[in-house]
């Protein structure tokens, strides 16, 4: 079945059918436009909402993430703005891939109605034009034949007329049949014409129109099609981000299963824990016998160094202390005297762990400008030497200067009753070579090393070129072999005559094994197994990615 063959009277219908058609389109853009716009303002609310109760950087909330609970609430925010970016993600794939789509496919579908409504209207107008001119042949023919029969008519009753003459009995013929013929070439026309009107009038319900309604019908199916492939896109737009939302709240659930109320209890105890004893008891001031008042101090009054919590709270140490009452801000110093005991403790250890990596940074640096001036001295075309001066001064300079801090952190830590971390004492014997390495390269003189408690030793002097690498020479005995994550080639000879470095031939190809960390060296590794290090501008890198 077919709308050429069983519609092919119900043009009026066709026409109202695809138009409907086409507004139902209309009307669901429309509707998915005004759901995009839900969801970006539902998006944009969540959004503002996990701002408003973000912590702002260094209030109180964001110091009491530690605990378990209120970070599991940070955690909660963050899965909400992630939550709404697949909110966001929803409302741009449905204004893509359905409004956008059936927008454009929907003026299509205008523009291919709009035709064969035209051809069909063509196909009217002429088989209408063909009515005409049957219908002007036959009133033509009927007039003729009308005329035609007068003349007869008359030409007869001339010939029975006896005072009529011959001549006009022979022009009365005459005019009869000429009007005879007239008529008979006007139904020849009439009949030709209603000929070729009924063969276009079968082409035109035959053939003409039910092609043109057989298009419509294929537009209008293809139409339909089109939108159920919409409304499955408006489903399928948000199952396909279903499971990125249920991870989102999946986190949720974690971070409620991560609150641990024990140990938010053992973290405040950890931040806030004084050190301090509970107040002993008051001594009886007998004021009968003369007693010195001092003598009536609370035993609050021994505690000594670091202050107690009267001094700490600005209290006279003749009076009791009061859990409950206001609390002065103390003032801050630089040696954290202000803070309770062991607070003070963890306060002064940071600050030890803080100086350390800046020093370690330091050495490092330092390290690094010794191994390129050593290099700049044995092969003057790729640098002067003496540039190096200012930046190795620098870094001895101001690891002289985290020394001293150090020295004084430590001091303060032992004050507070705790000895700094062993290893990070350790951890300082490295500098102080790598110190005496920088001014030995710097002064070109001879000074004496460091002893681990900081005084100079009497045990001789080191080799410079030694100091700078024996602590590669170490990396290369101690480490296991690491995957190479990339290749080189030599564009220049290198001798590699000093330790740690390797030498290299022109063109060759070596693994890199640690990119150049900005000392201008890069770390590479030969087939047979030998490390070393070469200058990065001697080669052409390629990483591997």
């Amino acid at each position: 079945m077919d709308w050429g063959t069983d519609l092919w009277d119900q043009y009026d219908i066709i026409d109202k059918h695809t138009q409907s058609g086409l507004e139902l389109v209309e009307k669901y853009v429309k509707f998915v436009k005004e759901r995009t716009e839900i969801e970006q303002n539902y998006a944009k609310q969540l959004r503002n909402l996990t701002k408003k109760y973000n912590p702002k950087r260094g209030c109180r909330e964001e110091q009491e993430c530690r605990f378990s609970n209120h970070q599991s609430f940070l955690d909660i925010l963050n899965e909400m703005n992630d939550y709404a970016g697949q909110r966001e993600l929803i409302a741009e794939n449905m204004m893509m891939n359905i409004c956008i789509e059936l927008t454009k496919y929907l003026q299509e579908l205008k523009m291919e109605r709009k035709t064969h409504l035209s051809e069909a209207k063509k196909a009217q107008q002429s088989l209408e034009s063909t009515y005409k001119q049957l219908d002007s042949s036959k009133k033509r023919f009927e007039r003729e034949w009308r005329e035609a029969d007068k003349a007869a008519q008359y030409a007869e009753k001339t010939d029975q007329d006896i005072n009529a003459t011959k001549a006009d009995v022979e022009k009365a013929k005459q005019q009869a049949n000429m009007r005879t013929h007239i008529a008979e070439e006007c139904k020849n026309d009439y009949a030709a014409q209603l000929q070729k009107y009924n063969q276009e009038q079968s082409r035109f319900y035959f053939s003409d129109v039910p092609l043109i309604f057989n298009k419509l019908q294929d537009m209008d199916e293809r139409r339909v099609r089109k939108l159920a492939q919409g409304y499955v896109l408006f489903s399928d737009t948000e199952r396909h981000v279903m499971p990125i939302i249920g991870k989102c709240l999946e986190g949720v659930t974690k971070a409620g299963t991560n609150v641990n109320e024990r140990n938010d209890s053992i973290a405040l105890i950890e931040q806030y824990k004084s050190g301090f004893e509970r107040p002993g008891d008051l001594d009886f001031e007998d004021y009968s016998q003369g007693i010195n008042r001092a003598s009536s101090d609370s035993s609050l009054g021994t505690l000594g160094t670091p202050k107690g919590p009267l001094e700490l709270l600005g209290k006279n140490r003749s009076k009791p202390f009061w859990l409950f009452s206001k609390k002065s801000k103390p003032t801050v110093t630089e040696d954290f005297g202000h803070l309770p005991p062991e607070q003070r403790r963890k306060r002064l250890q940071q600050k030890l762990d803080d100086i350390g990596k800046e020093l370690q940074k330091e050495a490092d640096q330092s390290e690094a400008l010794g191994k390129m001036k050593d290099v700049y001295e044995k092969n003057p075309q790729m640098g002067d030497p003496a540039s190096l001066s200012p930046q190795i001064n620098q870094t001895a300079q101001n690891m002289e200067r985290l020394r001293g801090e150090l020295n004084k952190y430590e001091s303060w830590l032992t004050e507070a009753g705790r000895r700094g971390d062993s290893m990070l004492r350790r951890g300082t014997l490295r500098e102080d070579a790598l110190s005496y390495t920088s001014h030995s390269n710097n002064n070109g003189s001879t000074h004496e090393p460091y002893s681990p408690d900081g005084t100079h030793s009497e045990e001789g002097t080191l080799d410079p070129s030694q100091a700078i690498y024996a602590e590669f020479d170490d990396d290369f005995e101690e480490e296991e072999l690491v995957a190479p994550i990339g290749q080189c080639t030599a564009m220049y000879n290198f001798p590699g005559a000093s330790e740690g470095t390797i030498t290299m031939q022109e063109g060759e190809v070596l693994s890199v094994v640690e990119e150049d960390k900005g000392d201008g060296w890069t770390r590479v590794r030969r087939a047979n197994g030998n490390e070393g290090y070469i200058p990065t501008s001697y080669v052409s890198i390629s990483i591997s990615k």
